[in-house]
């Protein structure tokens, strides 16, 4: 077998970070699913029964710094070749009806626990491994009643656009996925109607993710912004 190449993906339960955990499933690969939700993750796994390395299950909630923590213990010293921070809260509402409990929850999830993630395993990685975060378009831009979202996204956008900066010299790669709406669970609990069928899949996400991180080790590509062709929502 080919040397072994360990990824660690969170949110991976569904949706995206399912869809990638799927696309990037090899046998020379070491899955390392993050999930919140049990029965979720375990139906990701039952996914990838086939694969010749089992998936290693890594159950906690990135919310507070206990869970990364303890995430960070059980994920090994092993040095990581991929980390894809791909969990996320996303709370729609008036930013005057937004609780401090949703404000410390999105920026735990969105904006905490990915930086903490990356201060512990990138001094780890080797050169020509890689860090991707599913940011959104919504880290470029602004939406009436997604404040919280936005300002998550917008501050992942410049911790990792700073932080690529000085993993330059070390030939780890930063890779900032930006999707427009992609079609996902997190819908349902969206009020209003949403055209679902123009969305993108969580597929072509995926797809935008394998690529990215299928280039040479000396190839970055660092920011790759997807679209519906016939036009953002």
């Amino acid at each position: 077998m080919a040397d072994v190449k360990r990824c660690l993906i969170t949110g991976a339960s569904r949706g995206i970070g399912r869809a990638i955990a799927l696309r990037l499933a090899a046998p020379e690969v070491q899955l390392l699913l993050h999930g919140r939700d049990t029965v979720a993750l375990a139906q990701t796994c039952q996914l990838l029964a086939g694969c010749e390395l089992k998936p290693i299950r890594l159950v906690h909630d990135l919310a507070t710094m206990r869970g990364v923590d303890n995430m960070i213990a059980q994920a090994g010293h092993e040095p990581l070749d991929l980390l894809i921070n791909n969990a996320g809260i996303a709370v729609v509402k008036p930013f005057a009806e937004i609780t401090r409990e949703e404000w410390i929850q999105t920026m735990g999830v969105n904006v905490t626990a990915p930086f903490f993630l990356i201060q512990h395993f990138a001094p780890r990685m080797r050169p020509g491994a890689s860090i991707v975060n599913i940011l959104s378009i919504a880290a470029k831009n602004a939406y009436a009643d997604w404040s919280i979202y936005c300002a998550s996204k917008f501050a992942l956008d410049g911790l990792s656009a700073a932080i690529r900066e000085e993993l330059r010299p070390h030939g780890v790669r930063t890779l900032n996925i930006y999707p427009a709406a992609t079609d996902t669970s997190i819908w349902s609990s969206v009020s209003g109607e949403w055209p679902r069928e123009r969305m993108m899949s969580a597929d072509d996400v995926a797809e935008a993710v394998a690529y990215a991180v299928s280039q040479p080790a000396a190839v970055a590509l660092e920011n790759i912004t997807l679209t519906n062709a016939s036009g953002s929502l």
